[in-house]
């Protein structure tokens, strides 16, 4: 016997989905819970048109709670609509991917891809500090033209000829860097350092759960780095999202190597203490 058919209730309590040769009775109780309707979608083959009948009523179940999930980050710049939509993406997502011999309630393993799907999408789709919108444009354009540069000259354009590419001059194209850098908050996993003093930024300012507040500690970096001094933080960003070498970096501001190290240092010191700071 098979979960589906343990399901089995009379007509009124079951949901209907239209099969190719008319309406088909899928027997799940109206009052089942997500588990017990995923173990009865496990049972039907992936070809039958009564599984889309049971992901709808799993998604009208859990609809509410990912809303008022994703209207947690309405304040923070994104449309609430795209929220939604992102949020609604990873419950979709739990509902193809939970196993019903999990042995834990659906809720549990969906909330984590929720929130996943969430923090990707403001990693990917925010700015680390505001930019002119004329920056926000070019963005796209200086990635290709770096791209171009890179593979015709075999190795990492220098900033004058990718600013000889885009007809801006040197300050211009740094400052465009800089603005594209922004694109999106530190990697924690950015390397920092050389050599065998090479460390990691999560490493410098410490490390939270997976759970859906870190978007809150990314707010936090966000606010820190807008009030680093400029020069600090172009060396930041040339070095996380630059893919520079400290020597590079030395070259491109006019300092020495060992100033460089300096400044780096003492900046993640100070991003660590803001966020610190944030937390009493």
């Amino acid at each position: 016997m098979t979960t589906l058919d343990t399901l089995s209730l009379p007509s009124a309590t079951t949901t209907a989905t239209r099969e190719a040769d008319g309406f088909s009775r899928v027997p799940v109780p109206s009052e089942a819970g997500a588990e017990e309707i995923l173990a009865a979608l496990a049972d039907l083959p992936e070809s039958s048109p009564a599984r889309e009948a049971l992901r709808s009523r799993i998604v009208q179940m859990h609809a509410p709670r990912v809303r008022r999930l994703a209207d947690h980050y309405r304040n923070r710049g994104e449309p609430v609509d795209d929220l939604r939509q992102v949020a609604m993406l990873g419950l979709m997502k739990a509902i193809r991917g939970f196993d019903p011999d999990y042995g834990r309630p659906f809720v549990s393993y969906m909330l984590p891809m929720v929130t996943g799907e969430l923090k990707r999408y403001f990693r990917d789709n925010t700015w680390a500090v505001r930019v002119p919108r004329v920056h926000q444009q070019r963005r796209s354009e200086l990635n290709r033209t770096t791209m171009e540069l890179t593979q015709r000259l075999g190795r990492s354009p220098k900033v004058r000829e990718i600013a000889d590419a885009l007809e801006l001059d040197v300050d211009a194209t740094l400052e465009l860097m800089d603005a594209s850098a922004a694109y999106s908050a530190l990697s924690l996993d950015a390397p920092q350092g050389e050599a065998e003093e090479e460390i990691s930024l999560g490493d410098t300012i410490g490390e939270r759960d997976g759970d859906l507040e870190n978007v809150v500690d990314r707010e936090a970096l966000k606010h820190a780095l807008t009030v680093l001094p400029a020069r600090d933080r172009r060396m930041l960003l040339l070095r996380f999202f630059g893919n520079k070498t400290q020597s590079e970096i030395a070259a491109t501001v006019g300092v020495s190597q060992m100033q460089v190290s300096r400044v780096l240092s003492k900046t993640l010191r100070r991003l660590r203490e803001e966020l610190a700071g944030g937390e009493d």
